[in-house]
């Protein structure tokens, strides 16, 4: 099982590595907390790995991965559980609810939701993150232009 986690991890990179003249990987920073985030078409995953993370592949979805980090001092910042809301507007004003679903793997904790898209639409993303000792959610917001071929 161990080979099939480091193999899908890689594919993952290997995925957001090939989609970044498209879509980048993003990250901000609040207090002790790192967010990161990334919008991209679910053609970019490999078979294997959308298979794996239950993903489905199509030409007109997309998908939503953050991840949320919590900084350690001197230590390396370490995945933390959190309530992930997610919601994309269209620039006609049309809003997409993105249902976010957790996946751990190894130490690794990822939050994921798919969503549909058209070619040339543009998206503005407003994530709602609750960690468990937040006293107020964590916003985050970006566009995204999607190319539906």
């Amino acid at each position: 099982m161990r080979p099939l986690i480091v193999s899908v991890i890689a594919s993952v990179l290997v995925a957001l590595a090939m989609a970044a003249p498209v879509t980048a990987e993003q990250s901000s920073e609040f207090g002790e907390y790192v967010i990161h985030y990334v919008a991209l078409p679910t053609t970019q995953l490999s078979r294997d790995v959308a298979r794996a993370y239950n993903i489905k592949r199509s030409k007109s979805r997309a998908m939503l991965n953050v991840t949320v980090l919590k900084k350690q001092g001197d230590e390396p910042a370490k995945p933390v559980t959190a309530e992930v809301v997610a919601i994309a507007t269209n620039l006609t004003g049309q809003r997409k609810n993105i249902t976010m679903r957790t996946v751990g793997d190894g130490g690794a904790i990822y939050y994921i939701g798919e969503f549909t898209v058209t070619h040339r639409e543009v998206l503005d993303f407003d994530i709602q993150i609750i960690t468990a000792d937040s006293e107020e959610p964590i916003g985050v917001e970006f566009r995204q232009q999607f190319y539906v071929l």
